[in-house]
C-alpha cells in the first residue's frame, strides 16, 4: 500500500497536470475562434472557384484541354501531398488523416502504381515516415508561422506544379480534415490534377476576355494554391477544435483520477488513525 507522502505527492501532480489541460483547453477555444473565422471567410473563395472550372472543363471534350485541369493522359504516378498538424496533443486528429493517406498509397500500391507523398505538418511525417520513408520527397515545415497567409500556401502550389511539368507525377491528391465543429473533423481526399470537377454544377457560358487559354494560365495554378491554403485553414480549425475536445477530457479524466486518489488517501489516513489508537488502547489495558 503507497504511504500517506506518495498518495499526496500523486495527488498534487494530477492537479498539475489537471491545470495545465485546463489551460490548453482555454488557447485552443481562443485559437479555434480565429480559425474558424479564417477557414469561413476562405470556404465560399475556394468553392467558386471549382464551379468555375467545373464551367470552363465543359466545354472542352473529355481529356482535353489544359494539362492541370484535364490531366496528362496517364495514371502511373501518384503524388499524395499530407497536410497534418506540427504539433500533437489533439487527440486522433493527425491519426485519421495519416490513415485516409496511407489507405491510399497501399491501394495504389497494390494496383502496381508508383506512390510519392509531399508532407505539410511534422506530425504526418512522423507517422508515415515508419512505412513510406523512400516515398517520401519532401516535408513543408510550418511551425515559424503564427498565422497562414496565402503567401504562405502559393510556394506549396507552385512546388506541385513545378513537379507534374517536369512529370515526376501524374496525379496529385491532397489530404487533409475538413472541420465540421468541435467534436467532429471529416478526413477529406481531394484530387488537385487534374483538377477535381464538382458534380451537379449547372452550365454558364462565359465569354474569356483576352482569351480563353492565357485566362486559364492564370486561373488553374492558383486554383491549386487557392485549394491547399483553403485545406491547411480547415486543418487550422480542425485541430484547435480536435485539440480543445482532447484537454476537456483530459482535465475530466483528471479530476476523476483525484477525486480516487483522495479517497484511497483519506482510507489510508484513518486505518492508520484507528491503527495507532488500537495500539495505544491495547497498551493502556496492558498496564
Amino acid at each position: 500500500m503507497a504511504s500517506l507522502k506518495d498518495l499526496r505527492t500523486r495527488i498534487a501532480s494530477v492537479k498539475a497536470t489537471q491545470k495545465i489541460t485546463k489551460a490548453m483547453q482555454m488557447v485552443a477555444a481562443a485559437k479555434l475562434r480565429r480559425a474558424q473565422s479564417s477557414v469561413e471567410a476562405a470556404r465560399p473563395y475556394a468553392e467558386r472557384m471549382g464551379t468555375v472550372l467545373a464551367n470552363l472543363a465543359s466545354g472542352f471534350e473529355p481529356g482535353a484541354g489544359p494539362a492541370l485541369l484535364a490531366g496528362n493522359g496517364r495514371s502511373e504516378t501518384h503524388l499524395l501531398v499530407v497536410a497534418t498538424a506540427e504539433r500533437g496533443l489533439c487527440g486522433g486528429f493527425n491519426t485519421s488523416i495519416v490513415r485516409l493517406a496511407r489507405e491510399k498509397a497501399l491501394a495504389l500500391q497494390a494496383e502496381g502504381k508508383n506512390v510519392k507523398i509531399l508532407c505539410i505538418g511534422k506530425k504526418g511525417h512522423d507517422q508515415l515516415r515508419r512505412q513510406f520513408e523512400k516515398q517520401i520527397v519532401d516535408l513543408i515545415d510550418l511551425r515559424a508561422l503564427r498565422q497562414i497567409a496565402f503567401e504562405n500556401a502559393e510556394p506549396i502550389g507552385k512546388k506541385v506544379i513545378k513537379m507534374f511539368e517536369q512529370a515526376e507525377f501524374d496525379v496529385a491528391t491532397l489530404f487533409y480534415s475538413k472541420y465540421r465543429s468541435v467534436i467532429q473533423q471529416i478526413p477529406t481526399a481531394q484530387r488537385l490534377i487534374p483538377a477535381e470537377i464538382p458534380a451537379g454544377v449547372a452550365a454558364v457560358s462565359y465569354e474569356f476576355e483576352p482569351d480563353q487559354d492565357e485566362i486559364l494560365a492564370v486561373l488553374l495554378p492558383r486554383n491549386i494554391s487557392v485549394q491547399i491554403f483553403r485545406a491547411i485553414l480547415e486543418n487550422a480549425a480542425s485541430e484547435q477544435g480536435a485539440r480543445m475536445s482532447a484537454m476537456d477530457n483530459a482535465t475530466r479524466n483528471a479530476g476523476d483520477m483525484i477525486k480516487k486518489q483522495t479517497t484511497i488517501y483519506n482510507r489510508t489516513r484513518q486505518a492508520m488513525i484507528t491503527k495507532e489508537l488500537i495500539e495505544i488502547i491495547s497498551g493502556a489495558e496492558a498496564l
